[in-house]
């Protein structure tokens, strides 16, 4: 606050600006203009609307747009009682967090009163959101311009991991490819209210899942996200140069923008520093881990896809063997088992893996786990037999047990996936790697095939 001011006071600037320096000017920005600065743009009152989680939930009731059901602890004892009345599990959360931080997943009531006795100091000033966690949930994210009374979305991204993975972490592909029409339009219309309600000028960015064919929100960030430069390449929009125009009182008619038709891909991939730290078990949660982040753009979503898991390290291999050890079995692992097959791979699996490939002639051969003999998953992932891990924990217990397996894949950087949707997105791009990743070509030419409407 105070190195800011100091400058404030040499330079003495028209205005200062708070949407792109992430979650940190935002809880300075009140301080900033009790003090005297212009904050240029959403107004501090807007930002702490959005900020206050129950103040915002009263909100979009009003506007009749649905959150998951949720309550306000200031102890543990209120805590209890809200997981009680939603039911496990629950996503809980402290007010005014960076990255996620302190945001966990909590599966039972022992949890919760760990959670509260050691992650977070709760008081009635710094209370703590109890949210009922959407399970099996499509999460996806606009970011959109905004000039006080209206909103411009140039695209929806789609994340291809699975709600309750922080954005931050999740890998996610713009323009999406499995949300409808119908969703898309809804997360329009949200995001656009949400703006116009929060009076935002500038840049919002507005966090949403689907369970069961509803849209809900989850949050709202009058600032610029980190996937603006994303959004601004695949789209070929400046986004920060426009924000400001809007924030030195241009209206969105004045930059005459246009809905688009994007015929690319980019997918953006998260890079981790788990090869760092050989002991951290490398599952991903509602707390941001990653370190930095790539863009993969192509022509197809597969070849997007690759490009991003090349980019990050280690790149997806085109042929060898796979491990797949997963929780559920459903139709989607037996896609993914006959499409490694039909490349090529040899599939190991863990013994009821291994069975449910089989009774539904997929050929596997069985793997032993840490816990049933040599030679197990970790010899044959150190002699270099496994050349990517697909291994899906389901429930608190299972992150726990196949920790040694995720550890051991980062250790020997082998490719690891957790989630079915990222699963598909490596067979797409394993396939669209082995055709060829096609010629190298310039951003301006990517958005020269831009379609307007």
């Amino acid at each position: 606050m105070e190195d800011v001011l100091s400058i404030y006071e040499k330079e003495q600037p028209e205005g200062v600006i708070v949407q792109f320096g992430g979650q940190t000017p935002l809880n300075i920005a009140e301080e900033l203009a009790a003090a005297g600065v212009r904050i240029l743009g959403t107004s501090p009152a807007s930002i702490a609307m959005a900020e206050d989680r129950d103040l915002f939930r009263h909100r979009m009731e009003e506007l009749d747009i649905p959150m998951p059901e949720s309550g306000m602890a200031t102890n543990i004892e209120e805590a209890l009682a809200i997981a009680e009345e939603i039911g496990y599990p629950v996503m809980v959360r402290p007010s005014f967090v960076l990255g996620g931080r302190g945001m966990e997943v909590v599966h039972n009531a022992d949890m919760l009163r760990q959670y509260v006795a050691t992650a977070v100091l709760v008081t009635p000033e710094r209370p703590i959101l109890v949210d009922r966690f959407l399970q099996n949930a499509i999460e996806a994210e606009a970011d959109a311009l905004a000039d006080g009374s209206t909103a411009f979305v140039p695209a929806v991204m789609e994340h291809i991991e699975l709600a309750g993975v922080h954005s931050g972490d999740s890998a996610c592909v713009i323009p999406p490819v499995t949300l409808s029409p119908e969703h898309l339009a809804t997360i329009g219309e949200y995001t656009r209210k949400i703006a116009r309600e929060l009076d935002v000028v500038g840049l919002i960015n507005v966090q949403l899942a689907i369970e069961n064919d509803i849209v809900y929100v989850l949050e709202a960030n009058p600032r610029a996200s980190r996937t603006v430069p994303l959004v601004s390449k695949v789209c070929g929009l400046s986004m920060a140069r426009l924000a400001t125009r809007l924030m030195l009182g241009e209206g969105l008619p004045e930059l005459a923008l246009r809905p688009m038709r994007i015929p690319h891909y980019g997918v953006k991939e998260a890079v981790f520093p788990f090869g760092m730290f050989p002991e951290v078990d490398p599952i991903l949660g509602p707390e941001m881990r990653s370190t930095g982040e790539v863009l993969g753009l192509a022509d197809s979503y597969g070849l997007a896809f690759y490009k991003a898991e090349e980019a990050a390290k280690p790149a997806l291999p085109t042929q060898g063997t796979v491990l797949i050890s997963v929780a559920e079995k459903n139709d989607t692992v037996l896609e993914i088992g006959r499409r490694f097959a039909a490349l090529g791979f040899r599939i190991r699996a863990t013994e009821g893996t291994q069975r449910f490939l089989a009774e539904h002639g997929i050929p596997a051969v069985a793997i032993r786990k840490l816990a049933e003999g040599r030679p197990n998953i970790i010899d044959e992932i150190v002699n270099r037999n496994i050349d990517i891990v697909l291994n899906t924990p389901l429930g608190h217990r299972s992150h726990a047990d196949d920790s040694y397996l995720r550890k051991a894949a980062i250790q020997y950087k082998v490719p690891y996936i957790t989630t079915l949707s990222a699963a598909v997105a490596s067979v797409e791009g394993i396939a669209a790697g082995r055709a060829g990743s096609g010629q190298v070509r310039s951003l301006q030419s990517y958005h020269a095939d831009i379609a307007y409407e």
